[in-house]
């Protein structure tokens, strides 16, 4: 894929992701896609697979949400095998928290799926805003919630 069609895919990600339907992000990621979060959160790692990033990431993650996680696109840039997407996202958690982060995605894509995504944000509030992450929740959780 080239540039265009690589800015292309991440666009209809993401205006998926904005819509509130998560599974199209999910979908695109490669069998053994890796996903970086950038900082020193309880979070921040490489989860590596498809299913490691829905069971170790995605899963617990969205567990903590009192409701749908509201996402921005803000502007999208490519060159290459590479997209960034500047992006904001909102959501209440269970523990009434409020949590509104700010992100810069930094995809790399390989025959029209997601290798390689590295993900910064203000870790400050996710250590404010999210408890550490737990194995114990369901992958079902996911398929419905968006991915952010």
């Amino acid at each position: 894929m080239n540039t265009i069609d690589n800015k292309a895919l991440v666009r209809h990600i993401h205006a998926e992701l904005d819509k509130g339907n998560g599974s199209v992000f999910v979908d695109s990621l490669a069998e053994d896609a890796s996903w970086k979060l950038e900082g020193s959160t309880a979070w921040s790692r490489t989860y590596v697979g498809k299913k490691a990033i829905r069971e170790e990431l995605l899963a617990p993650l969205f567990a903590q949400f009192a409701g749908p996680y509201a996402s921005k696109t803000e502007r999208i840039i490519a060159e290459g095998d590479r997209v960034v997407v500047l992006f904001s996202g909102d959501v209440s958690t269970k523990a009434g928290k409020r949590y509104n982060n700010r992100y810069c995605y930094v995809y790399r894509l390989e025959g029209g799926k997601v290798k390689e995504l590295t993900e910064y944000f203000d870790t400050a509030l996710v250590q404010e805003a999210l408890d550490a992450p737990s194995m114990q929740s369901t992958p079902a959780v996911v398929a419905t919630a968006h991915a952010g």
